[in-house]
């Protein structure tokens, strides 16, 4: 597990909150999942509504160890939406989808525990 992923990791150096405020953390609804078998590590393929103002985006997600693929559509998750899109080998990653590592090193993902509207934006 990369140290920084863990949670012996140190405290990140302190920001300033309109720095907080500059990354865009959005609630979406995941519409389609599939494998990903080209990634470098395994990952799904996910499709996220995002709701109106975002709309829907693609993202890859190392989350084969804790999450089935067909237990995915339907589910809530948060992500950062406003980083640059990033290519995954012919796949185009658009939001980056948050997760913690557990005392395995798997991801878990990071989502609302009461739904709220896709869309909605972590403060």
């Amino acid at each position: 597990m990369h140290l920084a992923h863990s949670p012996q990791a140190p405290a990140a150096d302190p920001i300033g909150f309109d720095q907080f405020l500059a990354v865009d953390i959005r609630v979406g609804t995941i519409v389609s999942a599939e494998p990903f078998p080209e990634a470098r590590q395994p990952a799904y393929k996910l499709v996220i509504d995002f709701g109106p103002a975002i709309g829907i985006r693609k993202s890859s997600a190392q989350i084969t160890d804790r999450y089935r693929i067909e237990d995915l559509p339907g589910r809530q998750v948060a992500a950062v939406v406003n980083f640059p899109p990033r290519q995954i080998g012919k796949f185009m990653s658009e939001v980056l989808t948050l997760g913690f590592g557990d005392d395995q090193g798997a991801v878990i993902l990071f989502a609302p525990d009461h739904p709220v509207p896709n869309g909605a934006r972590l403060f």
